[in-house]
Order: C-alpha cells, then structure tokens, then sequence
C-alpha cells in the first residue's frame, strides 16, 4: 500500500528508530527515546501552515507506527515549540523537553494566582492526564486566571512546588505515556500570550489535526502487518480484510493531504472544520483497521509480536481523545452554517 509518498524527514526518523534501543510498554524507554530524538535535533519539524504541515504529518505518523507512547511524548514536545513560535516567543534551549496539558475535567482545574496584567503567575491546583510528566523538563498547561479567564502559562517542571504523582493513569492502553495527575503548589510559571491566545489562534486547530496525524500513522502501521502476512499466508478472507483496510486508509490519507493543503494555503483561516473532519476521518480509519487486522491476523500476532500487540493495546485509547459522537455534531453544525452545502468531487 502505497497511499502516501515517502519524504526524507520521515525517512530519516524511521531509520533512527530502527536503531534505538527500546522496550515496548516502558514509560522510561518512551522518555529516553524522546531526549534521543531531541538529542538528535528530530524534534524540529516543519511548522503548520508554512508550506510542509503534511511533511510534519508525516513525521509524526512514522514515530506513531514506532510507538504510540513515544509519539504522544514527541507531538506533545513538537506542538509546544509550534505553539511557542507562533504566539511569538523564542524557542526552547537546547535540550529541554516540553510538554502541553490542556486537559480541563471538571475535577481538576488549575488556577493561576497573582496579577492578570503581569507575566508571571503562580499555578496552584491538580492537572490531570499530564503526559510524559517524569520525563519532560517544561510544559505548556492551561490554566484560570483571576478573571476566570482560560490562560496558558509555561512551567519549569524543575521548579519546587511541583508534585508528579503515580495517579491518575489505570488503561493499560498507553500506560507508557505515563498520563498522570501532577501537583501545582504555587509555581511560578511565566504567561504566554494573552488570555484566550491559545485557543483562539489558528494553530489551535492545525495541532488538533495533527493527531489526527498520528492516529493515521498506527493504524497504517498495523496495516503493514496485515500486508506482510497476506504476501505469505494470503487467503480470501485475509484479503478481502486487506482490501477494506487499503480503501479506507487511501481514503483517509486523501483527505489528511487535502487538509494540510489548506492549512498551507489558509494558514490564518479557521480550520475547525477541516481539521475536525480529519480527525473523525482518522478515528473511523483507525477503528476500522484494529477491528479488521485483528480478524484478519487472528491471535497469533496479539500473543507474540509485542509490537503489533502494543500498537493493538493503544490505538483504542489513544482515539478515545476524540470525543466521537459530540465532534461530529459540532462538525454538523458548522456544516449547515455554510451557505452552500456541497461535497462535489
């Protein structure tokens, strides 16, 4: 299946990951094999909306189809250096390792104290579902100011007051991402952007389509199994499996295309509705392909191929970032906002 083009920066990251050292399921593994992709300046990708967002895509596809830990790690660092540059402030030191929480559940909200108008604040609360947190230096989390306005600070993880717990996290799906509760005892973190910035910016949803992105990069490398497999073992049953997944996989990397397309050309439009109909095309694909790899391949591969069993384990959780029916009534909605309904070729 060769629904996507190879390109010299994916290539060269599924070159180096072919040569890490790594243990699927391992939160710490996933950590090292960040700082080596740091390390090795494998963290500066193409920005979105400046001429190569589906090169990024790319990018983080092939790190999903390593590993989905891994990649939840590395699009979270990646997406903080986007979010840095585009709401104008200088990029990280060398070897930092950042991360973005913005998960707001009712029962865990952070509050940031101290002066709206000044730029620094101290963050006070519980942030929940904190990706990579023992293994990142900074992060970018959103937080409450005074105002009760939703603000985003970055924050020196290093920093006393700051409390990474073992809670939090109970799937085994991605359990090395290591997703948990982190503690804020009024740190000091430093304002970016005004209130409202970050989700307010276009960018919002360019990193919103760029999971999509990595949704797609599993499911197409759980696809790779099925392939291998068919050339040795084929069947009618496993190919006609094979083929429904190589539809919708063409499919939906027809469309991610089409949507970093208009990211390049509209790089200051509001993409919600491409980029959510891309991260719904993602999911369906992904749930598309465990279910028909799964039937395709039997237990065998579930049982002794711990990569294949890993990407198998995540998929289901990772997509779960989508909140399913909800997303697609509001893609609804903006739909029959249009003035003019069409879905011509």
């Amino acid at each position: 299946m060769n629904c996507v083009e190879d390109h010299a920066t994916a290539s060269t990251l599924r070159a180096f990951l072919g040569e890490l050292p790594f243990q699927r399921g391992s939160a710490e593994d996933a950590g090292r094999a960040l700082r080596a992709l740091i390390d090795a300046s494998l963290d500066r990708l193409p920005l979105p909306g400046e001429g190569r967002t589906v090169e990024r895509w790319r990018a983080l596809g092939v790190v999903a189809a390593f590993d989905l830990s891994l990649v939840k790690l590395y699009e979270g660092h990646t997406d903080a250096l986007a979010i840095l540059a585009e709401l104008g402030y200088a990029q990280p030191q060398d070897g930092s390792a950042w991360a973005v929480w913005a998960a707001e559940p009712p029962n865990a909200r952070l509050s940031a104290l101290g002066d709206p108008e000044a730029q620094t604040v101290l963050l006070h609360g519980t942030k929940s579902w904190c990706s990579g947190a023992a293994s990142v230096t900074h992060a970018l989390v959103t937080a409450w100011n005074e105002r009760n306005e939703p603000v985003l600070a970055a924050v020196d993880l290093r920093e006393r007051g700051v409390n990474i717990t073992g809670t939090g996290w109970q799937a085994v799906g991605m359990r090395a991402s290591a997703s948990v509760d982190v503690r804020f005892e009024r740190v000091s973190a430093r304002l970016i952007g005004s209130p409202r910035a970050y989700l307010e910016r276009p960018g919002f949803w360019h990193g919103g389509a760029g999971i999509a992105a990595c949704w797609f990069g599993a499911a197409a490398g759980i696809a790779t199994f099925v392939a291998r497999d068919a050339k040795h073992r084929a069947g009618p049953h496993k190919l006609a499996h094979l083929g429904s997944i190589d539809t919708t996989l063409c499919a939906t990397a027809a469309l991610l295309r089409e949507t970093a397309a208009f990211i390049d050309r509209e790089p200051a439009a509001d993409a919600m509705a491409p980029a959510m109909r891309a991260r719904l095309a993602a999911e369906h694909a992904a749930a598309f392909v465990v279910e028909h790899a799964g039937r395709a391949l039997g237990a065998g591969p579930l049982c002794r191929d711990a990569h294949f069993a890993q990407l198998m384990a995540d998929l289901p959780v990772f997509i779960r970032q989508s909140h399913a029916e909800r997303d697609e009534a509001s893609l609804a909605e903006r739909v029959i906002e249009e003035e003019q309904i069409s879905w011509q070729v």
